[in-house]
C-alpha cells in the first residue's frame, strides 16, 4: 500500500470519527469491537473502500472485525488491491 493510499485511508477513518465527536486512534486500536464506530460508520468505511479502490467487499464470510484497526484495514486493502490488479 502506498503512503498516499495509507494517508487517504487514515483521513477517511479520522473524518468518520470526527463526525461522531471522537478523537483519532492509533494504528492498533480497535474501532468496531469497542463500539467507537457503529454499523453506520462501518457502512461508510466499506463504501469508501469499494468506491476509491474498486474492490468488492460483498462477501458472505466477511466480518467487520477483520478490519477492526487501521493496521487491519491497511493490510486487507493492500491484499485486495494487489489481487485485483
Amino acid at each position: 500500500m502506498t503512503q498516499l493510499a495509507s494517508a487517504r485511508l487514515r483521513e477517511t477513518i479520522f473524518a468518520v470519527m470526527a463526525d461522531r465527536g471522537l478523537p483519532p486512534v492509533g494504528e492498533h486500536e480497535a474501532l468496531f469491537s469497542t463500539g467507537r464506530l457503529d454499523s453506520l460508520a462501518a457502512t461508510e468505511v466499506l463504501t469508501m473502500l469499494e468506491t476509491d479502490y474498486g474492490i468488492d467487499l460483498a462477501d458472505e464470510d466477511f466480518d467487520i472485525l477483520q478490519i477492526d484497526t487501521l493496521h487491519d484495514l491497511e493490510m486487507m486493502l493492500s491484499m485486495r488491491v494487489r489481487v485485483a490488479a
